[in-house]
């Protein structure tokens, strides 16, 4: 008996030691391209005193969305027309639907397809009894302590500036791009887009297909992501989808010293918890998996055993990533009761009650998949699900992270910000590139700006600023990437 004891103890110790060594190996061949660590930071060599100075003057417009009647609007179209002259000499631009200029930078070889690179220089209005929480004038552009500040500074029209800056500096310098490059500044992003919309139905009646475009929707992640210490630039591939469901029911409503056992209210409350509490299905598969695989590789070895072992570690990396709300985001579509109604008065029963749920679709999903997992979830024939169609939007397609496009975004960003870690992503929120990506093969989403935990509030909240070592960084990135075309 001993000896047999003796024996398995010994074949769970060599089992032991193949796992260790299977794991070892595993983790590290895990491990990302190596980048040159004495690279040097690409410089345009723009005049960031100047860009400075008209970021700030285009803070000053108060272009806030849905109020296109704004003389605002018209006024920093002319801003643009006399800030950048040699862009607006040297390119078309055609003004199309909500104030959305399209400028063409027309190529030198008509054999190269074109791409399309694009911001926003709509705003949101400034929360109602948070003025006073400002450290200086929102639509002020002060400038102070190394930023300008002001509404839109990060979202966008610092982007609009870094790359009319870097456009300008190039065509002044004699510059000439292979490939015809589109600029378009939409007027209404914040509010649904119809301006890219116009944009890309534009495009598609006058036979041009991009290659790819480039728009806003994420930025260099700095410390932001929870146990990963350098910078990382999450180049985002999609976007997710939209949809609100409202889950209505109905009863006869009266006195509520006689209650019937589920009231309306009750049946909607049930409805709700149930949905909660069975999320939509998710999983580290399609673009979610490429984003954790990329990101997992940068992390320091304990976490990296995890990620480069997900045949043995995949239900626990699914249960720790579930576990955070940023991370749960990228796994699955979310799902979120925002609104709730019911009686108008505490002793009477509502006839009816309504519950309004938002989801955020992952591209796995379509919204038929979602109004399905509600319905079954529910499962319940008295709660009726509606939903307007109109309003809702499919996740986006997922472009390639092997495509041309794709490579010289990561390769300009390591340009203008040095050795980072760079990432295929997904946008959790809504932007212009949904629509853009219409009229291009590609769709791709970055902001090439550096945030830290404390700059994402700032953006649609108070204190927005961007600083100007951002946006010497942004005009380098765009040049970089201009020069590449």
């Amino acid at each position: 008996m001993l000896r047999f004891v003796k024996r398995h103890l010994a074949g769970l110790a060599i089992a032991f030691v193949l796992l260790g060594a299977v794991l070892t190996v595993n983790t590290l061949r895990y491990a990302p391209e190596p980048l040159p660590e004495n690279a040097e930071i690409f410089d345009l060599g723009a005049d960031i005193e100047q860009a400075t100075a008209s970021l700030s003057q285009a803070v000053r417009f108060q272009t806030v969305s849905p109020d296109l009647t704004h003389p605002d609007f018209d006024a920093f179209l002319g801003f643009l027309q006399e800030r950048y002259p040699a862009v607006h000499q040297t390119m078309s631009r055609d003004l199309l639907a909500r104030k959305t200029p399209l400028y063409t930078w027309q190529g030198s070889d008509p054999d190269l397809a074109p791409i399309l690179l694009a911001a926003h220089y709509d705003v949101v209005p400034i929360a109602p009894g948070s003025h006073d929480l400002w450290e200086h004038e929102p639509f002020s552009g002060t400038i102070a302590d190394g930023f300008v500040w002001g509404r839109g500074t990060l979202d966008d029209k610092g982007a609009a500036i870094a790359l009319l800056t870097a456009a300008e500096h190039l065509i002044t310098q004699g510059f000439t791009p292979k490939r015809t490059v589109y600029f378009s500044f939409g007027g209404d992003e914040e509010v649904g887009g119809l301006g890219a919309m116009a944009v890309a139905l534009h495009l598609k009646k006058q036979g041009v297909e991009l290659d790819w475009m480039l728009d806003e929707g994420s930025f260099v992640l700095d410390k932001i992501i929870p146990g990963l210490e350098q910078p990382v630039a999450s180049i985002n591939l999609s976007e997710k989808g939209y949809v609100t469901l409202e889950l209505v029911a109905q009863s006869e409503g009266g006195h509520s010293s006689m209650p019937p056992r589920v009231t309306a209210v009750g049946r909607i409350a049930r409805a709700v918890e149930r949905l909660q509490a069975n999320p939509v299905p998710g999983g580290l598969n399609g673009i979610s998996e490429e984003f954790f695989d990329a990101l997992g590789q940068h992390f320091p070895m304990g976490q990296r055993v995890v990620f480069a072992n997900r045949w043995l570690f995949n239900p626990l990396l699914e249960h720790l990533l579930s576990g955070s709300p940023s991370t749960d985001a990228m796994l699955r579509t979310t799902t979120a009761p925002t609104m709730l109604t019911g009686s108008s008065k505490e002793n009477v029963l509502a006839a009816e009650a309504s519950a309004k749920i938002n989801f955020r679709i992952h591209p796995r999903d379509s919204i038929e998949d979602v109004v399905e997992h509600v319905r079954s979830t529910i499962d319940d024939p008295k709660v009726e699900i509606r939903y307007d169609a109109a309003l809702a939007n499919p996740a986006s397609p997922v472009s390639s992270s092997k495509a041309e496009g794709y490579g010289q975004i990561r390769s300009s960003i390591l340009d203008a910000f040095g050795p980072l870690a760079t990432v295929p992503g997904l946008t959790i929120a809504a932007t212009d590139a949904r629509h853009y990506g219409k009229a291009a093969r590609d769709a791709y989403r970055i902001n090439p700006f550096k945030v830290t935990g404390s700059d994402l509030p700032r953006i649609h909240g108070t204190n927005e600023r961007l600083s100007i070592e951002n946006l010497e960084r942004g005009i380098n990135f765009y040049g970089a990437l201009l020069h590449r075309q």
